[in-house]
């Protein structure tokens, strides 16, 4: 139970993340925000593992480079493509195409990890990532397409699969890791990774620029959007899996719009309601006791 409060919660601060990823991208270019995000959340990753661990852990040879990838997924790429999406298109269009996630983990979790994919499981996916579509578009999906795809959707969509990636990677480091140090250890890697394009986009003169909310946003992303956020779902890949932890993600696009009524001021309409009747179902025919539909974990 305390697993799926902990996704719940993670859904809610990355819904957060929309917001806050759209106030900061508009002044702060991609790579200064990405880089900033990261190094903020490492501080704190990096004192929570000392008190966990007491130590730094050794990376066995053979896991090296799964964490590398792991920062190079989850936080280079996925965070780059994040906001050069966010400063193109609105926050609504990005989370509804986020929401894709967990139909791509679940798939390829059956691919990789022998996970059983069931006709209730792929209900369930259907059923919820429809009721992310209807709460994102508010009743009328088609009307989301009607501008077209652009480079916006391209970039949130390459989100997509650098989380993917993330998550399935993340399954085998934490054979052996903890999620304290393998969030830690990416973290790290890609906020090192992410200083060189930083610095020549002129991070070191804009830092002086920034307004009150950017830093906020920045802190945000940072802290509950990373360090809470990343820690806590890793702990439900490693107990739940992939899949049925990558299907809480629908819950993202629900709980950007709740705090946009409450940020905002945007109006609760039916077809939130709708959609989060339908995401919570989808979300319990897939986690459900039923026979055949248990992962192989």
């Amino acid at each position: 139970m305390v697993v799926y409060i902990k996704l719940l919660l993670t859904a809610f601060f990355w819904g957060g993340t929309f917001i806050a990823g759209k106030i900061v991208a508009q002044n702060v270019g991609p790579y200064s925000a990405s880089f900033l995000r990261f190094a903020v959340a490492s501080v704190f990753l990096v004192f929570f593992m000392w008190r966990a661990e007491g130590k730094f852990p050794a990376v066995k040879r053979n896991r090296i480079i799964p964490v590398i990838l792991l920062g190079l997924t989850g936080v280079f790429a996925y965070n780059i493509f994040f906001f050069k999406g966010l400063k193109i298109i609105g926050a609504g269009r990005a989370a509804l195409i986020i929401a894709n996630n967990p139909v791509f983990i679940t798939l390829l979790s059956s691919f990789f990890f022998k996970e059983r994919l069931s006709i209730v499981k792929m209900a369930g996916v259907v059923i919820s990532v429809s009721g992310a579509i209807i709460v994102i578009s508010r009743g009328n999906p088609l009307e989301m397409f009607n501008g077209g795809l652009g480079w916006g959707e391209l970039y949130i969509f390459c989100c997509v699969l650098s989380w993917v990636a993330f998550s399935l990677i993340g399954k085998s480091v934490m054979s052996e890791l903890s999620p304290i140090v393998s969030v830690t250890y990416s973290s790290v890697i890609g906020a090192v990774f992410l200083f060189v394009p930083a610095y020549f986009e002129g991070i070191t003169s804009g830092l002086a620029n920034y307004s009150v909310s950017e830093w906020l946003g920045i802190i945000y992303l940072g802290f509950f959007g990373t360090v809470l956020g990343f820690v806590w779902y890793y702990e439900g890949i490693k107990k739940i899996g992939p899949s049925r932890a990558g299907l809480f993600i629908n819950f993202v696009p629900v709980s950007a719009v709740f705090l946009a009524f409450f940020i905002l001021r945007e109006p609760v309409t039916i077809s939130l309601l709708v959609g989060t009747i339908l995401v919570s179902a989808g979300v319990y025919l897939t986690n459900s006791g039923l026979p055949g539909i248990r992962n192989k974990v």
